[in-house]
């Protein structure tokens, strides 16, 4: 070395600039410090730390140099190692989206990254030496109550040792007074001793997870799906060397201990159910193949004890540079519960609860079908509608569970009763439909063998049921329709078969009847009597007749009033006909409302006049109008509005109103005798009769049938019938009037087993207002002044 310059040093990585700093130094007779790049002997660069003093003499002249290097190339290797780690934790830190914060053992924060200071609203050298007790601390628990310091994460950290996770804490920041949610974890480091150094705090900004569950009220569920979420079962499956980890959770779903069976990559293909072998290869094998990123598939894994797991499996597949794919991690998420409510709610849209039969939403997708299959098949089919008998006295008189525990025997035997390609369903009620299919070619056929299949069905509906403590013998009506190719839409044929079923009810129950098409004609026929009913009685557009009652000695004291309708197109309609109408579209309610009134504005008029004066009227209610909830407050306020004397006013009901609640319509009962309003009870006999209810209502009059009436003379039970019911109403203390009476035959008789009321065509018809008056007129033999001031009763 000696005689040579530095340069020999020197290399192609040497930094020409630093050298060049070097020769400025000496040059200047400056002292050089610096580190720059030189080389060995062998050539093998290294990190030289190199300094270079000038030396002078006495006299000031530079006489030479002392230079001292040191190889440092660990050093820098070394430092280079930290800086790059720096930089890393210093990007990793800034860059997450979590907030991180480093605490003394004493709680004093050493580090905070930028999205620590901006959850918690304090600025990076603000944040730096707070400690736990400050007071800008003021978290809160998910009940909304504030937080002891104690149970702050830190806190708990150090004094457990141990690590706190996913702890929900809210906090007010003091930048802007908004509520935030935090997920908070907390990781304590230890020394030797166990000792706490410092602790270390992450925690990620869930406040509109928060504020979603707290709008929905549901922050439960909400944290339980979060949880859910965190209970996936995740794997991991390197295809390169078919090395495959599963997650304790993942052996902990279908059953095992961790590991217990090898985990390689046959073993989930050996689990999957055989009916998802296909689908499921083909998805995977379609997502590798095509260069997706990712995939997601449901299939069944075979559970330990036997059972198979429904999971949804979603998968991120890697892939190398040349887009093979090389690797597969996901998770399988556990669909038991999902799959167990979405049959439940399935079963709640499609089925009935009571009887777990399709309910209407469900058969009219099955009637469809079959529709569909008998155009395809040309054969026909046949829908039977179900009604049974009788069904609403047994619910009254032994309850409802008794009505259930009927109805699910029925529906027991339907099942049981019909083949396996028919369908039943439950229609609602005491209501069943179902569905026979491949009938036959022809429409005999098809009739013939509807028919034997509801013989068998009403056959197996008859056998006795056990309904609590007894013994219940019911029947079914049941309305059948045919459908084929030529039939029209699924609604018509349902409203063809309940149209039959009717027409079986009403020819004597315990019966089957075939729709045809007269039964269409009259249901149209009926919808539109409903209609004009409706209109006329917006218009008030009927009329009120009148049918004398009168004592033994032929005096006129009182009259049942009736309803007339005359319509315009269709002349006179029978009560017979409308009245039923009225009763079952609801009709009656305001119907009766209207006849009431006119009944009590008649009774004011007639109670300015003395001949008219002393009259009583006997107005009907049904059983639909007894049962409103406002019948009671309507009765009395049309008798307030109307001035009408309700000592006047007898309200006729028939013994079927005391087949329910006898006790409610005994208490609505006293309610309008309070208000000195009188009952007559109309066609006893007939109906409900029970002594055990007939002495506990609020009777003023019982009326005996025209039936028996018109059988005196003839029958002798009759008779027996009449002279049992007038020494009942004695024994009450009730009045008693017989109607129908048409011959004077029929009044002796009636008189002399004691009853002096009658009403009848012996007496009188019924006849409009004006000319019932008349006939009082003429009856009471009225002074020419009486007679004028009962022609302005007309005006």
């Amino acid at each position: 070395m000696l005689g040579l310059t530095c340069r020999f040093l020197q290399g192609p990585e040497t930094n020409a600039q630093e050298v060049a700093q070097i020769h400025t130094a000496l040059a200047s007779g400056r002292e050089y410090a610096g580190e720059l790049i030189n080389y060995k002997k062998n050539g093998v660069p290294f990190w030289n730390d190199l300094t270079i003093s000038p030396l002078f003499d006495k006299d000031g002249t530079l006489s030479h140099y002392i230079g001292i290097t040191r190889d440092i190339s660990a050093r820098r290797s070394a430092d280079e190692d930290r800086q790059r780690q720096e930089r890393l934790y210093s990007f990793m830190f800034e860059h997450v989206q979590a907030g991180i914060v480093m605490h003394k053992a004493t709680t004093e924060i050493l580090y905070a990254n930028s999205m620590a200071s901006t959850l918690l609203g304090v600025t990076h050298d603000q944040i730096l030496g707070l400690a736990h007790t400050d007071p800008r601390w003021g978290f809160i628990g998910e009940d909304g109550e504030r937080l002891p310091k104690e149970a702050y994460p830190v806190n708990v950290a150090v004094r457990t040792r141990a690590l706190v996770t996913n702890l929900i804490l809210g906090l007010r920041r003091t930048s802007d007074s908004k509520l935030v949610w935090l997920m908070c974890n907390a990781f304590p480091s230890l020394n030797e001793h166990g000792e706490p150094i410092d602790v270390v705090v992450s925690f990620t900004d869930v406040t509109e997870l928060k504020i979603a569950e707290q709008a929905l009220k549901k922050s439960e569920e909400r944290l339980s799906l979060v949880l859910r979420g965190a209970n996936d079962a995740a794997w991991d499956w390197d295809l390169m060397t078919d090395a495959l980890y599963y997650s304790p959770r993942w052996w902990q779903m279908l059953g095992y201990s961790d590991r217990e069976l090898e985990p390689d990559s046959q073993l989930w293909k050996a689990l999957t159910h055989p009916d998802d072998h296909a689908g499921l290869e083909a998805t995977f094998g379609r997502a590798l193949l095509e260069g997706s990123a990712s995939y997601e598939v449901e299939f069944r894994l075979l559970h330990k004890h036997g059972h198979y797991v429904p999971v949804l499996s979603r998968g991120f597949i890697s892939r190398d540079a040349a887009g093979k794919a090389v690797r597969v991690s996901g998770t399988n998420t556990d669909l038991t519960d999902q799959k167990l409510a979405e049959q439940k709610i399935y079963e709640l849209a499609f089925f009935d609860p009571l009887t777990h039969l399709p309910n209407r939403r469900l058969l009219t997708e099955l009637l469809r079908k079959a529709l569909q299959n008998s155009i395809r098949s040309r054969q026909h089919g046949a829908l039977l509608f179900i009604d049974l008998d009788n069904f609403k006295v047994l619910n009254d008189t032994l309850g409802h569970d008794a009505g259930d525990s009927l109805l699910r025997q029925v529906a027991q035997r339907l099942r049981e009763t019909v083949r396996l390609a028919d369908s039943v369903a439950r229609l609602g009620g005491d209501e069943f439909l179902v569905i026979l299919e491949q009938l036959g070619s022809t429409p005999q056929a098809c009739a013939a063998n509807a028919k034997h299949q509801a013989l068998k069905l009403r056959g197996a509906l008859g056998q006795p049921y056990r309904c609590g403590e007894i013994d219940y013998i019911a029947s079914a009506s049941i309305g059948i329709t045919s459908f084929d190719a030529s039939s029209p839409s699924v609604e018509d044929i349902l409203k063809q078969a309940d149209l039959a079923m009717y027409r079986a009810k009403s020819d004597g129950r315990n019966t089957l009847r075939f729709f045809d098409q007269s039964m269409q004609i009259a249901a149209d026929e009926r919808l539109k009597l409903e209609y004009d009913l409706r209109t006329y009685l917006r218009n008030e557009q009927f009329e009120l007749y009148f049918q004398p009652q009168v004592d033994s000695s032929g005096t006129i004291d009182g009259a049942e009033v009736l309803l007339r309708w005359f319509h315009a197109d269709r002349g006179a309609i029978s009560p017979t006909v409308f009245i039923p109408i009225a009763e079952l579209s609801g009709i009656i309610v305001p119907l009766g409302e209207w006849v009431l009134l006119q009944a009590c504005q008649q009774l004011r008029l007639w109670s300015a006049h003395p001949t008219t004066a002393r009259l009583t009227l006997s107005v009907n209610v049904s059983v639909r109008q007894f049962a409103d909830a406002d019948f009671i407050a309507n009765v009395l306020e049309i008798v307030k509005r109307s001035g009408a004397d309700p000592s006047k006013l007898k309200l006729e009901v028939t013994e079927s109103l005391f087949a329910v609640d006898v006790d409610g319509i005994i208490e609505k009962m006293r309610l309008l005798g309070a208000a000195g309003i009188t009952f007559s009870l109309d066609d006893f006999g007939t109906g409900y009769s029970s002594l055990s209810y007939l002495q506990r209502m609020p009777l003023d009059e019982i009326k005996i049938d025209r039936s028996f009436v018109h059988s005196l003379g003839e029958s002798a039970n009759a008779a027996a019938i009449a002279r049992t019911i007038i020494s009942l109403a004695d024994n009450l203390g009730v009045e008693i009037i017989a109607e129908g009476v048409e011959t004077m035959a029929q009044q002796a008789l009636l008189e002399s087993y004691g009853c002096m009321r009658y009403q009848g065509y012996l007496f009188g018809t019924p006849v409009p207002r004006a000319q019932f008056e008349a006939t009082l007129i003429s009856a009471d033999s009225c002074s020419t002044q009486q007679h004028g001031a009962l022609r302005g009763l007309e005006i």
